[in-house]
């Protein structure tokens, strides 16, 4: 195994692969003082002022000099972003890279012609007081519903939004939960209302299109025994979908979105280029992949624009980043307070260190659409989607999208998982030996001695087996959650 990893030729830092001390000797450098794995070590003296590079990109300046062996972090070095910034297009687009042969996968159809990778029973509630029940009433149906092997379970989406809510913070909810719906890993839909709720149930079903064979819906208040109403619905909807069949069909019909959480100095030397790759393989046979994290591109948006597929595109991704600072900036916040304690801790940074690992996951490819908050897949190929770093919200984004199901790299480990199935990649091989029921993938042995294109087969493997049914850890664990993305007062 390497001791260190320089990921650049122009890059003025190396990457440590192992705990290094004083006096240790690494790339032919006396180092000077510790440093953890993942953090970077200066390859050269450097002067204050001076940029430090990683990546081939600037990822900030050093606020003071720096000698050669020297520990490069947040002590000594400061980000150079700032506020809303100007652009212009100039596409530049890499050599389509050889990828794998494609692949097929067994999926569900859909009358929308979308395809599911699940046949799942789901509940929505339109508001947040309901939450409880809805889980009870799942449970009771599961209990004398098992799954079969074209049925994989009854789950509810609750969250706490869907009263005291007005005006566009309102129609975001109301917008992201028919989203939500209409992802094609559920079979059946009951959206469930209390009857009360700025969230109006009927609101809901009348401003929206939807499939009247796969959706129910119902306001508690409006019937007397919402359990034996409840019964009823989902008693329908489960029939209709025990006639669902998998089909083999083409890759392409996978949409799949790509998310990291609790990265790491590894994060954009193993996981993230890897899913990259995935992307550049999937896009390349017809797929979809769908990159967001919207202030985790800051930094490195520009190399994003330069691969978009026309200037209407590219002016959809600036408006989309300027539209993300500016949100920052109505809040009276910074737009580069990142990265997290976590990821500091791992070895990242700066927004921009953090920003030019992250955004490796969208591959090389061409950026072909830009979706806006409340957006659906429209196109093919790699798209950008608006949606924050938090695990929760972007995941949540990246589902009601369309992914069916995400990518996920972690360095630092977490047990969450989207109410769509998210494999979990760990960027270090320890934690997929300490975390073995969070992680399902272990992309740290890339810098163990794995070859990237044998590794690249295997995370296409597990994929294809995914989308053919096997369940993710989250599955496993029943780990489901959804998050919006709220902006708004509180009545």
């Amino acid at each position: 195994m390497p001791d260190y990893v320089v990921i650049h030729p122009a890059d003025n830092v190396m990457v440590s692969l192992v705990q290094v001390t004083p006096g240790m000797v690494l790339n032919g450098l006396v180092i000077r003082e510790s440093v953890p794995k993942g953090h970077k070590i200066a390859l050269r003296d450097i002067a204050a002022g001076e940029a430090i590079i990683k990546y081939g990109a600037s990822i900030g300046r050093a606020e003071s000099p720096i000698a050669a062996g020297s520990h490069v972090h947040v002590h000594n070095v400061k980000t150079t972003l700032g506020g809303v910034e100007s652009y212009e297009y100039h596409p530049a687009f890499a050599p389509r890279p050889a990828v794998p042969p494609s692949r097929t996968v067994r999926l569900y159809p859909r009358s929308t012609g979308e395809f599911g990778v699940r046949n799942e029973l789901w509940i929505i509630p339109t508001v947040g007081c309901i939450n409880t029940e809805a889980q009870k009433l799942a449970a009771a149906f599961a209990a004398s519903h098992p799954e079969t092997d074209n049925y994989d379970g009854i789950y509810v989406f609750g969250h706490p939004y869907g009263c005291s809510q007005m005006g566009d913070d309102l129609l975001n909810t109301r917008a992201t939960l028919q989203n939500i719906a209409l992802n094609p890993n559920a079979g059946g839909i009951l959206v469930l209302g209390l009857g009360c709720e700025n969230n109006q149930v009927s609101a809901f079903r009348d401003s929206f299109a939807y499939d009247p064979v796969r959706f129910r819906f119902l306001a508690m208040q409006d019937v007397k025994d919402e359990r034996a109403a409840v019964a009823k619905l989902l008693g329908e909807l489960h029939q209709n979908l025990l006639h669902d069949r998998r089909v083999e069909t083409s890759i392409a019909k996978l949409r799949i979105g790509l998310k990291c959480g609790g990265s790491d100095g590894l994060s954009g030397i193993t996981a993230n280029p890897l899913i990259g790759r995935f992307a550049d393989w999937l896009t390349a046979h017809g797929g979809t992949g769908v990159l967001t994290e919207v202030p985790e591109m800051f930094g490195a948006e520009t190399i994003l624009m330069a691969r978009a597929a026309s200037k209407d595109v590219f002016d959809k991704a600036v408006a989309m980043i300027d539209g993300f600072k500016e949100y920052y900036l109505s809040h009276g916040q910074v737009v580069y307070d990142n990265p997290s304690p976590g990821n500091k801790a791992g070895g990242i940074t700066t927004l921009e260190d953090k920003s030019l690992g992250c955004t490796q996951k969208g591959g090389t490819g061409m950026v072909t659409d830009v979706l806006g908050r409340d957006e659906r897949i429209r196109v093919a190929g790699l798209n950008l989607k608006t949606a924050p770093g938090n695990d929760l919200v972007s995941v949540t984004a990246l589902g009601s999208a369309g992914c069916q199901i995400v990518l996920f790299s972690t360095g630092r480990g977490t047990p969450f998982g989207g109410f769509v199935p998210t494999v979990k990649l760990s960027t270090n091989t320890e934690l997929y030996e300490k975390k073995p029921n969070w992680i399902d993938f272990d992309a740290g042995s890339l810098v163990t001695g794995a070859a990237w294109d044998e590794t690249l087969e295997q995370l296409i493997g597990l994929v294809v087996a995914v989308a053919d049914g096997k369940k993710t850890n989250n599955e496993k664990n029943d780990y489901r959650e959804i998050a919006i993305f709220k902006d708004g007062v509180t009545l």
